[in-house]
């Protein structure tokens, strides 16, 4: 016999423990309950459907059930589903590893393959300490971050981050690493303004690395958009000196394109808009548009070099994963790239980006609005009680789930990071879906009471 609705949403209160959620607030607004998904839609058991305008976490690039991956996945599930990857490989490794070599920053040669966002930088993070070590300068064992940044809930990865409601019940477990100030232009950390400024929010970044560069073994950035951070959008200017001053100052240079990879600024890596080659780049997310969790982290011939070497000489990079280059994940992978090439993604969003930046422009006059900002396929709203003085919304007032609720009635998925409400849209999504979505958008932000 079927469950109903109500059988399946009890079992789930009753056995899930679900991710970001405090579990109480659940027994007020449960779960929905998704039972498929298509191009740029989820449905309900209901048969409603909502945009999935944050791709479900950033994953979904090409939209849900893509004929092309589905039957990539089938058919490698028929010749092989799994291997270790220590000792053995497998040709889907080998055409995605090369295949990633080609279309990332052009000294970027070898590819560790991980599980997802987190362990992939957890990957670089490693492999960075190690380089250090393995070359003799053991002195550089610290990390640099931005202070708004987040690159993941494993302790590596959440040392570097912010200190957040991601990460602060783990204070002590945390490593000490360096920060600075976030380039945030609305709220600017030297209180400049944007069109007048000359990229000054870069020196303390450049003191950082000038009086510590003998401990630093890497500066760590999510280039252009610090995504969980609070969808902030930072000058390519700023992008550009941190490259260069990590290269002056003998830092390695992670960048870390998880969110920001794969098409969603615009173009294939956020790094080429400020034309930045880095040590390690590290990606998931979209590389398999969603369909499986998979992730890379790449980097150069030097680094790689340094671990060369006899067994006996302890040089061995001792990480790995179960699943490190699944082979269902590997082609999963290289159809969604296929696709990339196939349907013309990148040059399609030529046309549809103007079209999304002025439509975003259009939440600028209302009252609670504070800043807008966006970059490529990727727009947030920030929401101030003042927009005068940008003070914000208390987190009691709980002014994203409010928004989150409307939006729901309004077909739409507006899942809030504290006060800022994103958009964070699939490549393959229509201009006609593009403008309802912001117009539904502009009427829940419009009814805002507070």
């Amino acid at each position: 016999m079927k469950n109903n609705k109500a059988d399946w949403l009890k079992k789930d209160l009753r056995y899930i423990w679900h991710p970001y959620t405090q579990m109480k607030d659940c027994r007020k607004c449960p779960p929905i309950l998704i039972e498929k998904a298509k191009g740029v839609k989820l449905y309900d058991d209901k048969g409603n459907f909502y945009y999935d305008t944050i791709s479900s976490w950033w994953c979904n690039v090409h939209g849900h059930n893509h004929p092309k991956i589905k039957a990539a996945i089938k058919k490698q599930l028929n010749s092989l589903d799994h291997t270790l990857l220590a000792g053995f490989t497998h040709k889907p490794a080998v055409l995605l590893a090369e295949k990633l070599v080609s279309i990332t920053p052009r000294n970027l040669t070898k590819v560790f393959f991980s599980d997802n966002g987190s362990t992939a930088v957890e990957t670089a993070l490693k492999l960075s300490f190690q380089y250090w070590r393995n070359i003799g300068r053991k002195s550089k064992t610290k990390f640099l971050s931005l202070d708004l940044a987040y690159h993941g809930d494993t302790i590596g990865a959440m040392s570097l981050g912010g200190d957040t409601v991601f990460s602060r019940a783990f204070d002590a477990l945390r490593f000490d690493s360096f920060k600075v100030p976030t380039p945030y232009c609305y709220r600017c950390p030297l209180g400049k303004q944007k069109t007048s400024c000359n990229i000054d929010c870069i020196k303390p970044l450049q003191n950082t690395l000038k009086k510590h560069n003998d401990k630093i073994a890497a500066l760590i950035l999510e280039p252009l958009l610090l995504a969980a951070g609070g969808m902030i959008v930072y000058p390519v200017e700023y992008l550009k000196r941190a490259a260069s001053l990590a290269k002056k100052y003998n830092v390695q240079l992670i960048l870390d394109e998880v969110a920001t990879g794969f098409g969603r600024t615009g173009k294939m890596f956020a790094c080429e808009h400020a034309s930045v080659q880095p040590d390690f780049i590290c990606l998931a997310k979209g590389i398999t548009s969603g369909t499986l969790p998979f992730a890379a982290t790449l980097t150069t011939d030097k680094i790689y070099s340094a671990f060369y070497d006899d067994y006996e000489k302890f040089k061995t990079f001792y990480h790995g994963h179960t699943y490190t280059a699944n082979p269902l994940g590997c082609a999963a992978a290289l159809a969604t790239l296929e696709i990339f090439e196939r349907e013309k993604t990148l040059q399609k969003l030529k046309s549809l980006v103007p079209v999304f930046h002025k439509g975003m422009e259009k939440f600028r006059h209302l009252p609670f609005v504070g800043d807008v900002r966006y970059i490529g396929m990727v727009g947030a709203l920030e929401l101030v009680k003042d927009k005068k003085t940008k003070r914000s919304f208390d987190v009691e007032e709980r002014i994203g789930q409010q928004i989150f609720q409307k939006g729901l009635k309004e077909h739409l998925i507006l899942r809030p990071l504290g006060n800022v409400i994103y958009l964070f849209l699939p490549l393959s999504i229509k201009k006609n879906q593009l403008n309802d979505i912001l117009k539904r958008t502009v009427k829940v932000i419009a009814n805002l009471i507070c």
